[in-house]
Formats: C-alpha cells, structure tokens, sequence
C-alpha cells in the first residue's frame, strides 16, 4: 500500500454542471479537512470524479485513470461518481485505484482516504465503497458548500430521476428524485452570494422535479421566488428543464421575475414523433413547439438551447430528416448533439436495430451545421441591442487582453480590457469572433443620454 507523500490533492472533473458542482464540494471539504489543493497532478492523492453518460465518457476516465497511475505512480489515486457507481468492477480491473468511491460515499471520501492510509502495508487491493444508490430517499449535499471560483455559482438543489428512457442509465447510477430543502438551499444561496458571486444556476440531474419527494405544492417557483428576493442576487438561471415540467405556475414566473435569466435548457432528444415514442419521452413535437411559442410570447427572444440524440436504434433516415428540420424550425439559440451511446442495462441496448457509428457520426455533424447557422441566427438578432456582461474571467486572444463573460441571454461576451473594474456592464455587439461575441461597452453612453 502506498503511503502519502504530502497532504496536497489535484482533482479531475468529467461530466455535467452537476458534476462539476459536486466536484467544487469535495474540494471545499478536503480544503476544510487541512489538504492542499494543486493545480496539476504532482499531489500525494489524485482524485477522478467520473461520468458515464456515454461510452466515450468510460474510456476516457479509463484512459485518464491509467495515465495518472503511469505517471504519478506515488500519488494515491482515488475514482468516484458516477462510472465508479455503474462499473466499479470494470475500475478495479485497471489494477491503477487505490480508492474506488460510488455517487453516494463521495460526502466521506477524505474519511476513506484516511482509513487507507491507516492500512498503509496491508496489501489488500483498492478500497471499495459503493452503495446502492436506487436505496437512498433523501437529498445530501457532499458539503455545506462549495469553491466555486466565478462570479456564476452553481447550487445543486436535486438528485436522481424517475424519468427512465429507455436510452438513459443515469436513472440507475442516480438514483430516485431527491430534494435539497427550500429553507437549505436559500442559506447554501446565502453563503454563495457572500463569497462574492452574483449569478447562480440552479443545477441538478432533474431539476424540474425539485421537491416531488418533499410533497411541496409548486416547489420550484416557490424556490425561485425565494432565492430572487435575496438582495445580493444579480441573477438566477435554471439549469434543464423537461417540457412536461413546465407548470403554468412557472411560465407566470418566467415573465414576471426580473432576476430569472431569459435562457432556458428544454431537452428535446428528438424532433421525430416516432422516434420520441420509442425512447419513452412524455411529449411529442407538437406539445414542444407550443411551448417554446408560449415562453416566446412571454419572454424577450429568450436564447432556447436543448439536447438532441441521434442514431437512436431504429431511426431511419426519414426520421432523422424530420428531426433535423424540426430543430431548423425551431431557431434554438444553441443545440448539444449526441450521438446515441449504448448503455448496458437500458431497454435500448438490448434492440437489434442499432445504427452504425459512421451513420451516426454523419447525421451529428449535418445536426451540428443546423445549430451553427441557428446560433449565428440568434446572435445576429441581438447585433446593436443592449446586452448585460457579468464578468467571470480574463483571457487572451491573440495577443489581446478580453473581460469574458455571458449575457442574461447566455451570449458569450468579451470585451476589450478597459481597466475598469466594474463586474458589470452595459454592452453591445460590435462583431463575432472565434470564442464568442466582442462587445463594446455603452454604459457611459447610455449615461450621456439620460
């Protein structure tokens, strides 16, 4: 058994905004146990926070799990989340983990690593400590908070999913709906805006379910209300939303809640009926585009993004056309394309109709020039128009210093370094460029003018 060279940690995050989330949380309470974090590998304890989503998201954990073991081969290496929740055999067998943590057990992690250090000598191979996630019935957060680093925080008030398409094995590696308490996930709010962030993104792997298993009326309006009252709050984005989730309680909220961004993640998965029905989705074309006409009407050109599957098994080529030209129609701000994985366990894994990866590469990049040109679109319509930058970093490009952030619209901005320290600005486009939009600020302008 190895033993640990110094208290410092470097983790690596794959995976959703959730994830990254979570990944924020371990670190806060690794930093709160007295370790240090580093910015590379070169740490006594190297931690992979997982996804299995897809095929792709396995191997490369695989391939990422292999490397650090080749070279850092003294630092402890520890595998959690989701893959290590799905497939922990699977890990064990790359003879790299010393530690291999399910979705659940993350919150104990620096508790496991010291109960492996004590064993320190004893050969007895990687210390498992994986759960059974369909068991567990109530929201826990890995920390009372997290080091989120950006003026725009994520807060993770759900868990889990009961949806179960037949396409999907998060359900299986989440677990039941769980729900992070109103008056919880206010104070978490509190702590975030106090750290000196101005945006939250509420997050979570079904967030429109937020308190189906706390019995709560309206649960995530009432949220929504609550956390917009917080003074410090600049702004507050939702994270996914499924059509059917959107109660006449939230749409009244989405136009008359100044603070609630105009930016909406609405997964679509297919724009085929038939093939919508065959991945057991709850809602067909017609339901959708009648829903992005009624958050239209209600909204000021909001930026409408959505996930969109391709290759589903049995999808034929007519179905694909009439998906794609039911994405065009729909002028989504931007679309999040994949290739449909198999996933043991899932219903379609089990079909015998499966596409071929080549067709499935060919119909993902004729969907991806369907959402460049509909990205583009949306950007134009916004060519002149005031826009609002919340600053989160500072990049170069070319040899030029550029404020980059986003809009309220989720338009990504750069503007010119100025000297100005001001975390918000009044803004306009002047031109796209490679990594977002450049903009000019009118603050003073607008000044002028009143």
């Amino acid at each position: 058994m190895k033993r640990l060279k110094e208290r410092s940690f470097y983790l690596h995050n794959f995976g959703c905004k959730v994830n990254q989330e979570e990944g924020a949380a371990l670190a806060a309470l690794f930093q709160a146990a007295g370790w240090r974090q580093t910015e590379g590998p070169e740490a006594g304890l190297i931690i992979v926070n997982t996804c299995t989503v897809t095929q792709v998201a396995d191997k490369k954990a695989r391939n990422l799990i292999r490397r650090f073991a080749k070279e850092q081969p003294e630092a402890l290496l520890a595998v959690c989340g989701c893959y290590a929740q799905r497939a922990a055999a699977e890990i064990e067998e790359l003879k790299a983990a010393d530690l291999i943590v399910g979705v659940e057990e993350r919150r104990r992690l620096p508790e496991l690593v010291e109960e492996l250090l004590r064993e320190a000598g004893e050969d007895k191979g990687p210390l498992l400590s994986v759960s059974d996630v369909m068991q567990r019935h109530d929201f826990r957060s890995i920390a009372g908070n997290s080091l989120q680093s950006r003026a725009r925080a994520y807060l993770k008030i759900e868990d889990g999913c009961d949806q179960f398409c037949r396409y999907c094995i998060i359900p299986y590696v989440r677990g039941p709906v769980r729900s992070l308490p109103p008056q919880e996930a206010v104070e978490q709010a509190r702590r975030l805006l106090a750290q000196g962030h101005r945006e939250i993104v509420l997050s979570g792997i079904h967030v429109g379910a937020y308190g189906k298993d706390l019995d709560l009326t309206d649960a995530l309006p009432r949220l929504i209300e609550s956390l917009c009252a917080l003074p410090d709050l600049l702004r507050l984005r939702l994270g996914s939303v499924e059509p059917q989730q959107f109660t006449p309680e939230l749409l009244t909220l989405l136009e008359t809640e100044e603070k609630l961004c105009p930016h909406l993640h609405i997964p679509l998965q297919s724009g085929c009926d038939r093939t919508l029905a065959e991945m057991g989705r709850r809602y067909d074309t017609a339901f959708y585009a009648a829903l992005l006409t009624d958050i239209r009407r209600r909204m000021d050109d909001p930026a409408i993004t959505c996930d969109v599957m391709v290759g589903f098994p049995g999808e034929t080529e007519a179905d694909f056309a009439a998906s794609r030209d039911f994405c065009a129609a729909c002028g989504f701000a931007d679309l999040h394309i994949f290739p449909y994985s198999r996933r043991s366990g899932t219903p379609a894994a089990k079909r015998t109709d499966q596409v071929r990866q080549s067709e499935k590469a060919r119909r993902a990049a004729e969907l991806a020039e369907v959402a460049r040109q509909s990205a583009e679109e949306y950007a134009r319509r916004w060519q002149g128009r005031e826009l609002r930058l919340l600053v989160e970093e500072r990049v170069e490009l070319d040899g030029r210093t550029y404020l980059k952030g986003h809009s309220d619209n989720y338009l990504t901005l750069l503007l010119p370094e100025d000297g100005r320290e001001e975390a918000v600005r009044r803004v306009s486009i002047v031109s796209p460029a490679a990594d977002g939009l450049v903009v000019r600020d009118i603050s003073r302008e607008l000044s002028r003018e009143i």
